[in-house]
């Protein structure tokens, strides 16, 4: 069943940890370091990622023994670290990015469908019906499309304040998320416990 509500939570969660802008300079080095990328291509990719990791992501939980709101308390986890990140400035989780095949590596992988990002697909499992997912993690995947098709023109709107704002202001969201995930899931695995 479609809820707008749990679209626009959905997106936001993912918005936040994907963080497109945060990601824009990046994206700017590696052009202006002669690196060329196909920005459809790139979205494409990524969103392939997601999918079948959205989809075979439940059936390896199963082959390791793991439920949904185990996998989601410890998605909760990398929530918290990667909002400490983004509000402190600080790097916990080392971006290891190299410098040939930039469309893919790392564009694709691991700066739009990351670890962080591919756990909180599946943590979302436990809290959100799954057409609604996809429907917020499409629209992210335009988002991030039309983001690294107009690289130059954001560089020149946003300017560095108001990227390091919205990162921060992401944050925020991230970890008040993150928190909810948590509480919710861990009330639901030690519930269960009990039976």
């Amino acid at each position: 069943m479609i809820s707008i509500i749990e679209i626009v939570g959905a997106f936001l969660v993912l918005f936040a940890i994907i963080d497109i802008t945060g990601s824009i300079p990046i994206f700017l080095s590696l052009k202006h370091s002669g690196n060329k990328y196909n920005p459809l291509f790139a979205a494409l990719i990524s969103l392939l990622i997601f999918v079948i990791f959205f989809f075979l992501g439940d059936a390896a939980l199963k082959l390791f023994g793991v439920d949904i709101q185990s996998f989601a308390v410890a998605g909760s986890i990398v929530l918290f670290i990667m909002a400490f990140e983004m509000i402190l400035g600080v790097e916990i989780f080392k971006n290891e990015s190299g410098g040939a095949g930039s469309t893919v590596v790392p564009i694709a992988f691991p700066l739009i469908a990351g670890p962080g990002a591919l756990t909180t697909i599946i943590s979302l499992r436990a809290e959100y019906n799954d057409l609604n997912i996809l429907i917020a993690l499409l629209v992210n995947i335009v988002i991030d499309y039309l983001v690294l098709r107009y690289i130059d023109r954001l560089e020149r709107i946003l300017g560095g304040t108001l990227i390091s704002i919205l990162r921060k202001f992401f944050g925020v969201i991230l970890l008040a998320i993150g928190v909810k995930l948590f509480t919710t899931n861990l009330g639901s695995m030690i519930h269960n416990l009990n039976l």
